[in-house]
């Protein structure tokens, strides 16, 4: 019932306990988030309905699924922008990466 969010609030809490950096966790949202979306992109486009039912049974989308399905009103939107906001700075580490870099 509530184990997505639960799974994902106890990976948080390691994350911010282990790496004790703000831009890992910032990292970590966006890997999540950015898994959740391809496993959704597979579900999709696989073609077995068997394992498209499992997977969209068991996992969410996005993160923004995760906040839409257990909270509503003013909490919904206040954590929908605090997660756009996470994926700007996300956006903002990744672009400053590429052109530090170069090479790419």
């Amino acid at each position: 019932m509530y184990i997505d969010a639960i799974v994902l609030i106890i990976c948080l809490i390691l994350v911010i306990m282990f790496f004790q950096r703000f831009d890992s966790f910032i990292y970590f949202i966006a890997i999540i988030d950015i898994a959740l979306r391809i496993i959704t992109f597979i579900k999709n486009n696989i073609g077995i309905n068997d394992i498209s039912n499992i997977i969209g049974k068991y996992l969410p989308e996005s993160i923004f699924d995760i906040i839409d399905n257990y909270t509503s009103g003013i909490l919904q939107i206040i954590l929908n922008w605090v997660f756009v906001i996470f994926m700007i700075i996300f956006l903002s580490y990744i672009t400053k990466l590429f052109i530090k870099k170069k090479k790419i």
